[in-house]
C-alpha cells in the first residue's frame, strides 16, 4: 500500500467520527434541550416552610421546589435503589438494564418491567413522546442531551421536582406535604419507600385512594433495599410493620391574601415569609368562629406582628376568601379607611414631648364650635374638667380636638407622614382638627407598624413579610412619651393609684379603639408584651353598620387574641421581655387648676394629682384659644387684713393672687369651685375698682336636677320651650353630646322629648361660655 493510500485511508477513518460529533453538536443547537423555565407555579411558604398557598401553573399543577439537600436520605436510598442503581455509573442508558427488562418482557409475555434509567424518565418528563420506536428515539436523545449539559445531581434534582405523585402533584416535597402532612426532610424509611414507588403508576397507586396497592407497592421496595443489604434486615422489618397512614389531605389554603400579594412577576417559586403556620391556622379558625357574631356582609382584617423584629406572624385580609357576600377577595389590611380615634395615642405622646402637657395636665370636655365644625362625643355629654390621661382612656374627642389645636394638624400629619404614617386627605385638603376624629384615611399595616413606636422605645419600623425585608426605623416619640403613653392605654395612667407606685416594670396589654363616622370602620389597636395586634371590622364596601363600633366589636376580639399569644408563650416558656422604665420619666404632684407643682396646703391647690412628667418638666394647664372669658387662670387682688378685697392704695392693702378653673368649665364645677364663690368680698369701704365682667350664660326652661314626667294623655312627647340668658352672641345647643339647634341672641328653641331617660343639654355661645343642665325624664 502506497503511503498516499494509507494517508487517505487514514484520513477518512478521522473525518467521520468529527463529521458525527459535528452533525450532533448541530443537533443539539437545532433541537435544544427543553428545560424548565418559569412556568408560574409557585408556593408560598410560612417560616419554617410549611406551604401556605399555592399558584398551580397553566395546566393545573402544584410543585414544590426542593434540592438534594434538603431531601431525606432515605427517600433518595429508595429511589436509587429502586429505579436505578447505576445513576451514577451509566452514560444515561443501561444498556445492561434495557437487555434484561426486554427478556422479561418477551417471557413472559406481557411487560413485567422497564429499562428506563432515572435520566431516561426525566427526558420523558421534559419532552413526552408516544410509546413507539420514534418516539423512544427521541427519548434517547433527549437523555443523551441531559447527560451531556448536566451533572448528575441537577438530573436528579429535575426528578425530585418533576416526578408525578397523582393528581396535580408533581415532585417529591409537594407529594410530602399533600400525602403526609411533613416536608420531604422528615421522611421515615417507611414514607421514603412509598413515594420512591409511587411515580411508577401515580394513580394506581394512589395512597389517598388505593391504600392496599400503596402498601404493597411500598413493601416491595422495602424487600428490594433489604435484599440489596442497603438497609439492614431489622429496619426493614420495622418499616414493614407501619401502616400506610397519611395526614387528612388538604392543600395549602393559609394566608390567602397575603400570598397573592407577594405573587408578583419575578418572584421566585418558593416565596418565604415570616408567618407563623400554626398561629395563622388558629387565628383563621377563630376569625371564622366570629362570622355569626358579625352582621351579614361584614368582613374582618387582622395582623399580628412580633415587636423585637417586626416579623408578620398572622396576617388574615378578610374574613373568608371564598365568601362573596362579605367580599372575601378584598384586603383589608391594606385598604384605605378612617382611623377613628386610632391616632389620639400619638398626638398625646407628641404634644408631651412638645412640652404642652404632662400625664394629668387639665384639659376642657365641653362645648366647642369652629366655624362650621362643632364635634362631640361618642358616649353622648360632656366631662368638663378631665384630665391628659382620662382624657385618652376614655377617648374624649373635645380635649383631643383641643390638644390639636394647640399643637398643629399640618405638624401632626407631617410627623405622622415621616414616620410611616400618611394620612389621605380628600383632593385639595389640607390637614384640619378634624384629622384626630378620622378626618383622614389610614390603611391597617401602617397604622399597626406605627403602633410599634410605643414598643420600641419611640421608633416606628417597617413591617416585615419576607426573610430578606430589612428592619427600618424612624424616630417618632421620645423614649419617655412613648413609655407614659403605653402605660396609660395600659390601665396605669396614674401613679398614686399603680399597686406599684413605684417605677417598676410590668409588661401588659396597651390597646385603643376607634369608630369612624357613620359606623362604618371598627378598630382596635394593642401593643402586647411581644407582639402588636391590629383588628378591623365592617363592610369592604363602606356601608354603616349601626350598632358596630371599636369597643364593643374589635376589642373583644382584640383580647382574644392577646389571650391566645399569651397563653401560647406560657406553654412553650417563653417569657416577656421586660419594659425598662426611661430615665427621663419621672413622677410630680400636681394641682388643679394651673396644672403645675404646688404643697397640698396652698389655698390654690385645689385639687392634686400625681402625674408621670418628662425630665422633670411641668408644663401648665393648656388654655383653649377660642375661649378668652373671664381674666386667665391667675388673677391678682388686694385685701385688707379681715380678708375682704379692696383698691391696691387702701390701708393694709395686700396683694394675693388667686387660681381659678378656665371659664368654660364653670357648669361642670361645684359651686364652691366657680369664680364668684371663689373671690372675697369687695370692702364697702374701699371697694376694688370695677372690672368688666360678661353677663354669666344660663339655661332658662328647664334647671339642673328636674325630674320631668311626659303629658299623661299622650305619653309620647314632652315640649320644651328653651332660652339662654346672659352670654354673647349666637347660641349652639347640643343635647347628649350632640347638635341640637342654633338660635339667635335672645331667641328660643323648642324641643320634643320622645322617651324617657336622662338628658345633659348644654348651650354655647360665641364668645366661648358655656351652660348646661342635667335632667331626667320619666313616665
Amino acid at each position: 500500500m502506497s503511503w498516499r493510500s494509507a494517508r487517505s485511508r487514514l484520513w477518512r477513518w478521522g473525518c467521520w467520527p468529527l463529521l458525527a460529533l459535528a452533525l450532533l453538536w448541530l443537533a443539539d443547537r437545532l433541537f435544544p434541550l427543553p428545560l424548565p423555565g418559569d412556568d408560574l407555579a409557585r408556593v408560598v411558604l410560612a417560616e419554617d416552610g410549611t406551604p401556605l398557598w399555592r399558584f398551580a401553573d397553566a395546566e393545573g399543577v402544584w410543585r414544590y421546589p426542593v434540592s438534594l439537600e434538603k431531601v431525606s436520605p432515605y427517600y433518595l436510598e429508595a429511589l436509587l435503589t429502586y429505579e436505578d442503581r447505576w445513576f451514577y455509573q451509566h452514560p444515561g442508558v443501561n444498556p445492561l438494564a434495557l437487555a434484561r427488562a426486554a427478556w422479561q418482557n418477551l417471557s413472559g409475555g406481557r411487560v413485567l418491567s422497564g429499562g428506563s434509567t432515572l435520566s431516561m424518565q426525566v427526558a420523558r418528563l421534559l419532552d413526552p413522546h408516544a410509546r413507539t420506536l420514534p418516539g423512544k428515539l427521541k427519548q434517547l436523545w433527549r437523555t443523551l442531551q441531559l447527560e451531556w449539559h448536566l451533572s448528575k445531581a441537577e438530573i436528579l434534582g429535575l426528578y425530585l421536582n418533576r416526578a408525578p405523585f397523582g393528581g396535580t402533584l408533581q415532585g417529591v416535597a409537594a407529594a410530602s406535604w399533600a400525602y403526609l402532612g411533613k416536608p420531604p426532610s422528615q421522611l421515615s424509611r417507611s414514607e421514603a419507600a412509598l413515594l420512591a414507588v409511587l411515580p411508577q403508576a401515580p394513580s394506581r397507586l394512589r395512597p389517598d385512594r388505593h391504600p392496599e396497592r400503596a402498601q404493597a407497592a411500598r413493601d416491595k421496595v422495602l424487600e428490594r433495599l433489604a435484599a440489596f443489604g442497603v438497609w439492614s434486615r431489622e429496619a426493614v422489618q420495622e418499616a414493614l410493620q407501619e401502616p400506610v397512614l397519611l395526614a387528612p389531605r388538604q392543600e395549602p389554603r393559609l394566608a390567602p391574601l397575603l400570598a397573592r400579594r407577594l405573587n408578583r412577576p419575578g418572584s421566585p417559586p418558593l416565596i418565604r415569609t415570616l408567618i407563623d403556620a400554626a398561629l395563622q391556622r388558629r387565628l383563621e379558625e377563630l376569625l371564622l368562629g366570629w362570622r355569626a357574631r358579625l352582621p351579614e356582609a361584614t368582613s374582618a382584617g387582622l395582623l399580628v406582628v412580633e415587636t423585637q423584629n417586626m416579623a408578620v406572624r398572622a396576617y388574615l385580609g378578610s374574613l373568608d376568601i371564598g365568601d362573596e357576600r362579605r367580599f372575601g377577595h378584598v384586603d383589608m389590611v391594606r385598604a384605605l379607611r378612617s382611623p377613628g380615634s386610632t391616632l389620639k395615642p400619638f398626638l398625646y405622646a407628641l404634644a408631651m414631648d412638645a412640652g404642652l402637657i404632662h400625664s394629668e395636665s387639665l384639659l376642657q370636655d365641653v362645648p366647642r364650635r369652629y366655624g362650621d365644625y362643632r364635634p362631640g362625643n361618642f358616649n353622648s355629654g360632656f366631662s368638663g374638667p378631665v384630665s391628659a390621661s382620662e382624657a385618652l382612656a376614655t377617648s374624649l374627642n373635645l380635649p383631643a380636638v383641643q390638644l390639636l389645636e394647640a399643637y398643629g394638624p399640618k405638624r401632626f400629619a407631617g410627623e405622622l407622614r415621616a414616620a410611616g404614617l400618611p394620612l389621605v386627605l380628600p383632593p385639595l385638603a389640607e390637614p384640619n382638627l378634624a384629622l384626630i376624629l378620622g378626618g383622614g384615611g389610614a390603611r391597617l399595616e401602617d397604622l399597626v407598624a406605627a403602633y410599634s413606636a410605643f414598643a420600641r422605645g419611640g421608633r416606628t419600623a417597617r413591617l416585615r413579610f419576607k426573610p430578606e425585608d430589612g428592619l427600618h426605623e424612624r424616630r417618632l416619640l421620645s423614649p419617655g412619651a412613648a413609655w407614659i403613653v403605653k402605660r396609660i392605654l395600659s390601665g396605669q395612667a396614674r401613679p398614686d393609684r399603680d399597686p406599684r407606685a413605684q417605677l417598676a416594670p410590668r409588661p401588659s396589654l396597651g390597646w385603643k379603639t376607634g369608630t369612624s363616622y357613620g359606623f362604618r370602620d371598627a378598630w382596635a389597636i394593642g401593643v402586647g408584651p411581644r407582639y402588636l395586634i391590629g383588628v378591623w371590622l365592617g363592610r369592604p364596601d363602606g356601608t354603616p353598620v349601626p350598632g358596630q363600633f371599636g369597643l364593643a366589636s374589635a376589642a373583644p376580639l382584640l383580647l382574644q387574641v392577646h389571650d391566645l399569644l399569651v397563653n401560647r408563650d406560657r406553654q412553650r416558656g417563653i417569657a416577656h421581655p421586660q419594659e425598662p422604665v426611661p430615665a427621663s420619666v419621672g413622677v410630680a404632684a400636681i394641682c388643679w387648676p394651673l396644672g403645675q407643682e404646688q404643697g397640698k396646703d396652698d389655698p390654690n391647690c385645689r385639687r392634686q394629682r400625681f402625674a408621670w412628667i418628662l425630665d422633670g418638666t411641668v408644663p401648665p394647664t393648656l388654655p383653649a384659644a377660642d375661649q378668652p372669658l373671664g381674666l386667665g387662670l391667675r388673677q391678682t387682688i388686694w385685701v385688707n387684713a379681715a380678708g375682704l378685697r379692696v383698691r391696691p392704695g387702701c390701708p393694709g392693702a395686700q396683694v394675693r393672687e388667686l387660681a381659678f378653673w378656665p371659664a368654660a368649665l364653670e357648669p361642670w364645677l361645684p359651686r364652691r369651685e366657680r369664680r364668684a364663690a371663689r373671690l372675697p368680698a369687695a370692702d364697702p369701704a374701699c371697694p376694688p375698682l370695677a372690672e368688666p365682667q360678661p353677663e354669666p350664660l344660663s339655661i332658662v326652661g328647664v334647671r339642673d336636677g328636674d325630674r320631668l314626667r311626659r303629658p299623661a294623655a299622650s305619653r309620647e312627647t314632652l315640649q320644651l320651650e328653651l332660652s339662654a340668658l346672659g352670654g354673647d352672641g349666637r347660641r349652639w345647643w347640643f343635647l347628649n353630646g350632640a347638635p341640637l339647634a342654633e338660635s339667635a341672641e335672645g331667641g328660643r328653641i323648642s324641643v320634643a322629648l320622645a322617651r324617657a331617660g336622662r338628658y345633659q343639654l348644654s348651650v354655647l355661645d360665641e364668645s366661648g361660655q358655656t351652660a348646661r343642665v342635667e335632667f331626667r325624664v320619666g313616665d
